[in-house]
């Protein structure tokens, strides 16, 4: 949908500019944007590298297990279905422990692998598992001690305080994760 939104929307910019005789403001717009979104992309590069660089350390470490011990308990609760399943919830733990640290991007390919893992258990191919519904809630809401990507937006765009919305973020995500599981818990017990 995005695909034919945006396109619209630049199109009918153009248009209207053409039509208006404010062209030369498009183009200084079109530059200014690409010298911000340059700028944000250096950004984010750096706080990615740091975190990632953190990541591999830490995954030297037994710190890594010691965190995947300490998530057991929740995982167990979480994804009762998938108690067999040591892959799964290595996957699931480490996915979450990189949102909890605020690192999104290190993230992704963690939850695309545990995904991946919990279809190959799945009976019914083209339908989600109750584990992997519950996991897509859990990345959703996405729980973080430090919203490093936030942070670095507005560290980009000149913020006073750009950590200042760390407990705001602690709150929504903590809230949202408690509704969210809360919900899928009950849906899945009415569905079986």
């Amino acid at each position: 949908m995005l695909n034919i939104l945006w396109p619209i929307f630049i199109i009918l910019s153009f248009v209207y500019a053409l039509l208006t005789g404010k062209v030369n403001e498009v183009n200084n717009g079109i530059f200014e944007s690409l010298s911000d979104a340059v700028e944000l992309s250096l950004t984010f590069l750096g706080t990615i590298c740091l975190w990632n660089g953190l990541m591999e350390i830490v995954k030297k470490t037994s710190l890594i297990d010691k965190m995947t011990g300490w998530l057991k308990p929740l995982i167990n609760f979480l994804f009762p279905d998938l108690r067999r399943n040591e892959s799964a919830k290595q996957e699931i733990s480490m996915n979450m422990i990189a949102n909890i640290l605020g690192l999104g991007n290190a993230a992704t390919p963690l939850g695309i692998k545990a995904m991946k893992t919990m279809q190959k258990e799945n009976t019914k191919k083209d339908t989600l598992s109750n584990a992997m519904m519950m996991f897509i809630v859990i990345n959703t809401a996405s729980i973080q001690l430090i919203p490093t990507n936030v942070i670095a937006i507005r560290t980009s765009l000149n913020s006073q305080n750009p950590t200042s919305i760390i407990i705001p973020v602690w709150l929504a995500t903590i809230v949202a994760a408690i509704v969210g599981v809360t919900v899928t818990k009950i849906l899945i017990k009415k569905v079986k």
